[in-house]
């Protein structure tokens, strides 16, 4: 491992990623995924991933778009209110154009379909972060 390489994982597990999911297995998978890079938290609904935003301000969020209380599509509107540079990853089910297009327009960063690609979301985290 070069120096720098090392300083960059160092830098990374500093980082917090929010994982707003109300399903467990599809909260683990992301879990076992990017535990080692990263601090990874979950927030169990729209409410929640809102909530926790502003109380522990994470560098990433990863917006599942279907939960209770309050979707992922309000809930990203919400969290751009309040701060307009947090990158903000819809992991989702939802796979028409439409979908991805609304929440764009909500003001999400990336688009991510599930069943998840690991190598794909690592990508997407790593180029965000």
């Amino acid at each position: 491992m070069k120096r720098g390489d090392s300083q960059d994982q160092a830098d990374r597990v500093q980082k917090t990623i929010l994982v707003a999911e109300d399903t467990d297995s599809n909260y683990a998978l992301v879990y076992l995924l990017l535990r080692k890079d990263y601090r990874v938290l979950r927030a169990l609904n729209g409410v929640e991933v809102t909530t926790l935003f502003e109380q522990i301000h994470p560098d990433l969020i990863l917006m599942d778009i279907q939960m209770p209380e309050l979707n992922g599509l309000d809930a990203t509107l919400m969290i751009r209110k309040k701060n307009k540079k947090i990158p903000i990853v819809a992991l989702t089910a939802f796979a028409f154009d439409s979908d991805r297009k609304a929440f764009m327009d909500a003001g999400g960063t990336e688009y991510i379909v599930k069943p998840l690609d690991s190598e794909n979301l690592k990508s997407i985290v790593r180029k965000l972060i």
